[in-house]
């Protein structure tokens, strides 16, 4: 267990070693015996002082949390000598605060005794934490010395971003050959009726319609439409982001991709995840509580890093994209190189349907008349990616805070109800 180190003495010391300087410097003895008094005092504070050992722990009541639910924390020391006046601090990052009890005391432990030190935290944004630094400031008992030191106990807290309600979802033209929630086209075992056909040896006599087969004068039975699952496959553009804060187009998207994978497995679907930017991650589609908790953890380490390398979809693994899956896209529509991608998944025939993070709200339109002309400039330019991707029979949904997410969903499901071109 690492120990305290010596950090510097009190005043005395001070005093006594300019004092001897400025003797020999001045050539005047009287100073090196005014400042002898002091030079004692603090030779006599360190044959006294005991250096002391303090042992730290920290721990969570929890490593995964919610946006706005609270956290408690346990700081436990313990030293196996006695320390007058310990003066702990716990280092907390930006995003958590203290709502009960203090991260900053001071206090006085004897030999052998164990303290503990609890307060509780209150997450106020979502994203990994690293917290556990602890700062320790001792003195012995004449006050005449001082140690410092700094322990590292850190431990890792998640705090999942609060998703939104979104209670419809889009669902894809053609769905998997897993069970799940979804009505298919493909006729099967399932509960929705979807057609009348003549009877033939093998069928089921509970499936026989007997006011169809009266009717009709022999044996017809009903068919039904399969319930089968589908795969989803969130991508998230980090190449560029605008806003600052924790109020960023990013910030934005992250929240989205959390209700979104929230709701699809919920309704048995597999969702999978690509962060594409500078830097590259992906998830594997998956279903189940764990997938939820996967998703979560990899859209938290989603961020924008810098890269003018050209990228394109070829770099995302190819069982990341599944046949039949739908491409949700979460992009500011910022970068060309996010643009090309998601077109060229369309050119491949992927179901695509972007959900624009409006930088709008982020961008001056300025004072100057210059200025306001490249702002409108600007804007009919995205009024012209738009219509290139409608025009590729990929809709477009703008979406900014002020909006709830399931409109801009019921933007897209309505557009896609209307086109005239439909992916195959």
């Amino acid at each position: 267990m690492r120990r305290l180190r010596v950090s510097k003495l009190t005043g005395y010391g001070a005093v006594a070693v300019l004092g001897l300087l400025a003797s020999v410097a001045l050539g005047a003895p009287e100073l090196a015996a005014v400042s002898a008094p002091f030079a004692l005092v603090a030779a006599l504070g360190l044959v006294v002082a005991r250096e002391p050992a303090v042992e730290a722990s920290l721990a969570l009541s929890a490593d995964r949390v919610v946006e706005g639910e609270q956290v408690d924390a346990l700081v436990t020391l313990r030293s196996s000598g006695s320390v007058e006046r310990l003066e702990v601090v716990v280092d907390l990052p930006d995003g958590l605060v203290v709502v009960d009890g203090e991260a900053v005391s001071s206090l006085r432990l004897r030999g052998g005794e164990t303290r503990e030190l609890r307060f509780t935290l209150a997450a106020r944004r979502w994203g990994g934490y690293s917290l556990g630094e602890l700062f320790f400031r001792a003195a012995d008992p004449l006050g005449l010395t001082r140690w410092e030191t700094r322990l590292d106990r850190r431990t890792s807290l998640r705090v999942y971003p609060r998703p939104e309600d979104v209670r419809r979802l889009l669902r894809p033209f053609r769905t998997q050959v897993f069970a799940g929630n979804q009505v298919s086209r493909d006729k099967g075992e399932g509960i929705e009726f979807a057609d009348l056909r003549p009877f033939v040896a093998g069928d089921r006599i509970r499936r026989v319609n007997w006011r169809a087969s009266a009717r009709r004068g022999e044996l017809w039975v009903n068919e039904f439409h399969a319930e089968r699952n589908s795969d989803v496959v969130l991508f998230i553009d980090t190449f560029a982001e605008v806003g600052e804060s924790a109020r960023t187009t990013l910030d934005h998207a992250v929240r989205a991709a959390a209700a979104l994978a929230d709701g699809y497995l919920r309704e048995k679907d597999r969702i999978g995840v690509v962060a594409f930017g500078g830097r590259l991650s992906w998830l594997l589609p998956g279903s189940g509580v764990v997938q939820l908790h996967r998703v979560l953890d990899t859209i938290l380490d989603a961020e924008v890093v810098v890269s003018y390398a050209w990228k394109d979809v070829d770099v995302v693994p190819r069982r990341m994209l599944p046949p039949r899956a739908l491409v949700i896209a979460l992009s500011p529509l910022l970068d060309e190189r996010s643009v090309a991608a998601l077109l060229d998944l369309r050119a491949r025939r992927f179901a695509v349907a972007v959900v624009e993070i409006s930088p709008f709200a982020y961008v001056d339109e300025g004072s100057g008349e210059a200025d306001r002309l490249a702002y409108r400039l600007w804007r009919l330019r995205r009024d012209l990616l738009r219509a290139r991707f409608e025009a590729a029979g990929a809709p477009v949904a703008v979406w900014d805070e002020e909006r709830p997410l399931a409109l801009a969903l019921e933007e897209v499901r309505e557009w896609r109800r209307h086109a005239a071109r439909r992916p195959v």
